[in-house]
């Protein structure tokens, strides 16, 4: 991996300042506001210390920003400036004012935060109620696994890591005032109110306690929040407020450096102190930072790339990591998880190895919805453990409530977003070689979500029956109407979307049944896979909604967002049918035809920068909406590889790079991912499109194709984990690569020369050496 020229130090008072200056340097602002204490910088050689975690902050959604945790970390510490709702809340960059220290921050789920505080006879009651504090990014410090801010109210430096399920803090308190903690367990946090909180001491220098995650339109159960705490100094007093019901914990007030371990489990008071004894048994901060640091390390250091700029490089890394977070472990360290799938809560157990560990973890999870474009391919290439550990889990479910789901929380399913999203995910598992056994058991359960009252006809949040997802009208009459006569429940119910999206995820289904010699069920799901032909119109040359009637929209405009289509207009959507291009490109009136109606698309989106932004942009620029092509949600990001099966490889090298280039190069806490990142997806999509590898269909058909684009970097090693593949690394290396030369004249793999624009899972996971000789674009 290239050394950085001018890399920045690992800490530091101005750390997360210095990343923001990258850039704003190019026009002079920081030379004038960079401290003049800032130290010299030194090399930086491991991936870690490239990550810039304040990526888009200005924009975070309740479980986007991370610091304080560990990959997939059932804790997520870090600091909340906003706290009000799933959007726009969490850590928010402009907001200056910190309201609290939480330690889960997933998909539908929050709880227990805390915040050190000074006390006097000032501020004795009114500490319950108004204890927030201004803080200052100039004094902040951030990186994977650590996050420390001054609390300028109170003098207070706070700092925190975390191991997988314990956070521990460090409070360095000034030389005046009563050390306090409190513990605000009833609070509307992020998605979900905290509420019933209690706690109690349990000792010198321990505390446990309790509290509910009330429902949430997605979740509909409450969930239980269970931890246990455990000071280095002995705990004074604890006090309950009366009417918030909230905890203040007096500590000795002789004693100003203060550390703390706070456990959870979603299980029991006992795992929770099961958790604590097991993964954190020592009080030393900076070894904990230290350890989280080396598990980051040796994750994203599984890509090592060489070339390009030291600003592409932090980005690339910052895009990885988050590609590995977002979705939170729920089970506990020795395998016992919640299990709310049925009428009545129950303690789960997880199947053990030989010496008594979980085989895998179980996650709460945000949608797999356009996973098979992101991390159905990284997972699957650079993680297959990890993508192993996600299939297990989400079977689990199935073995406990009957379905696979495609966004579990609380230990339950949320029924977010449409079809079965799942199947691609777990498919590709299964044809990559990672997921190996009772492959007829989990056929079964996959098939049974592709059927009356399956997952598939689960949309609109609605969790009491199976007519949101219109799937009775997709089996009898080959297509979902717009609207669906019963679909009352909310969005996500566009019938053209959901034909399309119905129609890949048959033919999914219809992989794995060959794949088990299932000849009568491969014939069946093949054949409801054509079933995108019902919705698009010839005379138009776009995917159409029709109604129950079988008429086409009024007034149709393809450019008219939603309407039919989920988060698109009808101009992306048309694309969406990954599994059968030849058919889509025959409805078109051929190839030609195809590529220049996906051309001029790019063309008109590139005015645009390839995303429609924000919902705050589209209101202020209604045209955002209006863009043909949009790389900042999920449903028309497989685009430029299109061209590639359109025997078009120099378009899809072209774009690619474009949309590398405007979208995804940022570094800076206003932008990074044009929309909405979910949980890895796009930060993933990224990681893809920059070492230049992609998969049409998700890796899901018989040995996964992957497609050759454009890659930005000298060299790109990948790790083969080898308890999978055969392989120790695959490299990429490219000839004459520059901003100008992104299209590839010739390409060998092992010295051999490749014809076309693609590679087999089999021959990258053997191992070997791409090499990509590249020209400039015409």
């Amino acid at each position: 991996m290239l050394k950085q020229k001018n890399s920045y130090p690992k800490k530091g008072p101005h750390y997360s300042w210095v990343y923001l200056c990258i850039a704003l340097f190019s026009v002079g602002f920081c030379e004038a506001q960079k401290p003049k204490d800032f130290p010299a910088s030194d090399p930086a050689s491991d991936p870690v210390d490239l990550v810039y975690p304040l990526l888009d902050t200005e924009n975070s959604r309740w479980f986007f920003f991370s610091s304080a945790s560990r990959p997939f970390g059932m804790v997520n510490l870090s600091p909340d400036t906003e706290i009000d709702g799933a959007w726009g809340s969490g850590y928010r960059y402009k907001t200056d004012t910190v309201k609290g220290f939480s330690h889960v921050h997933g998909w539908q789920i929050s709880g227990l935060s805390v915040m050190p505080v000074v006390v006097s006879d000032e501020n004795t009651e009114a500490v319950f109620t108004d204890f927030y504090s201004k803080f200052s990014h100039n004094t902040e410090q951030v990186f994977p696994g650590y996050h420390s801010v001054e609390l300028e109210r109170y003098g207070i430096r706070a700092e925190l890591t975390s191991t997988k399920r314990v956070g521990l803090h460090r409070y360095s308190f000034p030389d005046s005032g009563r050390p306090a903690i409190l513990f605000n367990l009833n609070t509307m946090l992020g998605p979900s109110a905290n509420a019933n909180g209690m706690m109690e001491k349990t000792g010198n220098r321990s505390l446990s306690g309790s509290l509910a995650m009330e429902p949430t339109h997605r979740r509909p159960k409450p969930f239980k929040l269970y931890f246990k705490i455990k000071l280095n100094v002995d705990i004074d007093s604890v006090r309950q407020d009366e009417g918030t019901g909230n905890y203040l914990v007096y500590t000795d007030s002789g004693i100003k450096n203060i550390l703390m371990k706070v456990a959870i489990s979603y299980t029991s008071l006992e795992n929770a102190t099961t958790n604590l004894d097991s993964e954190l048994k020592h009080w030393d901060f900076e070894k904990t930072v230290a350890d989280s640091k080396k598990e980051w390390n040796d994750l994203l250091g599984r890509i090592q790339i060489e070339g390009g700029t030291e600003t592409a490089q932090r980005r690339f890394y910052t895009d990885l990591w988050h590609a590995l977070q977002g979705r939170r472990t729920i089970s506990d360290f020795n395998g016992s998880y919640p299990d709310n799938t049925d009428e009545k809560f129950r303690i789960g157990q997880l199947p053990l190895d030989e010496n008594g560990n979980p085989k895998f973890a179980h996650y709460n999870s945000d949608s797999f919805w356009g996973a098979q474009w992101t991390l159905n391919t990284l997972w699957g290439l650079v993680y297959p453990n990890i993508m192993q550990d996600f299939a297990l889990s989400l079977l689990q479910y199935q073995k406990d409530g009957g379905l696979v789901p495609r966004g579990p929380s609380g230990g339950n399913y949320t029924y977010v977003m449409t079809g079965a999203s799942s199947t691609p995910f777990i498919v590709s598992a299964i044809q990559k070689g990672i997921l190996t056994e009772d492959l007829e058991s989990v056929y079964q359960a996959l098939k049974k979500n592709h059927m009356v009252n399956g997952i598939m006809a689960k949309a609109g949040y609605e969790h009491n029956t199976s007519l949101g997802g219109g799937l009775k009208y997709y089996l009898e009459d080959g297509y979902v109407p717009y609207p669906i006569p019963e679909g009352k429940f909310g969005g996500h119910q566009d019938g053209a979307s959901l034909t399309l999206e119905y129609a890949y995820q048959d033919w999914t289904l219809a992989q794995l049944a060959d794949k088990l010699g299932h000849v009568e069920d491969y014939d069946y799901f093949l054949s409801r896979s054509k079933n995108y032909k019902n919705v698009f119109d010839v005379s138009t040359g776009w995917m159409r909604p029709k109604n129950v009637d079988g008429q086409w929209k009024e007034d149709y405009d393809p450019y008219q967002h939603e309407h039919g289509f989920i988060e698109s207009n009808g101009a992306q959507a048309t694309w969406f049918v990954p599994h059968d291009l030849e058919g889509l490109v025959e409805l078109m009136g051929g190839s030609k035809k195809a590529v220049e109606k996906l051309n001029l698309q790019f063309e008109t989106a590139k005015k645009l920068g390839f995303t429609s932004g924000s919902s705050h942009s589209q209101e202020l620029h209604p045209e955002y909406s209006r863009i043909p092509i949009n790389y900042g949600n999920q449903p028309s990001i497989q685009t430029a590889f299109i061209f590639n099966q359109l025997n078009r490889p120099e378009l899809t090298q072209y774009w690619s790079r474009k949309v590398t280039e405007k979208v995804f190069s940022g570094l800076s806490p206003s932008t990074g991912y044009n929309g909405d990142e979910d949980q890895g997806l796009m930060g993933s999509l990224a990681v893809l499109l920059k070492i230049g590898l992609f998969q049409m269909n998700g890796g899901t058909e018989e040995n996964p194709q992957y497609q050759i684009g454009s890659p930005i970097f000298d060299s790109v090693k990948i790790r083969l984990d080898q308890n999978f593949y055969p392989g120790k690394t695959f490299s990429i290396k490219t000839i004459n690569n520059s901003e100008d030369t992104i299209q590839i004249k010739n390409s060998t793999l092992n010295g051999e020369k490749i014809e076309g624009s693609a590679l087999l899972h089999s021959q990258i996971t053997e191992g070997g050496e791409l090499v990509l000789k590249m020209i400039t674009s015409k």
